[in-house]
């Protein structure tokens, strides 16, 4: 099955790997079951597109995150602005 490209921040693309956004998700502090869920929504929803950028999937995960365990959601924030120094 065909996937769609992701769009990195600095420009480079390459295939989109729902484990990569699972293993984010589950770092964050979600359960893997429900990582898993929320990465398949993901993909089924942007299957439609030919590429999407990280900051797409990003927002994307955090809301679907945010129903599920907002707890999780503040993880991802506090990583991003302690490790990849993300506003």
């Amino acid at each position: 099955m065909e996937t769609f490209k992701v769009v990195k921040r600095d420009g480079r693309e390459e295939p989109f790997i729902r484990e990569k956004l699972v293993t984010a998700l589950v770092k964050a502090g979600a359960e893997v079951k429900v990582a898993r869920e929320i990465a398949q929504r993901l993909e089924e929803r942007l299957r439609v597109k030919e590429a999407v950028t990280t900051r797409e999937i990003r927002e994307m995960a955090l809301e679907e995150l945010r129903r599920h365990d907002p707890e999780a959601v503040e993880n991802w924030l506090f990583y991003d602005r302690a490790v990849k120094k993300r506003r």
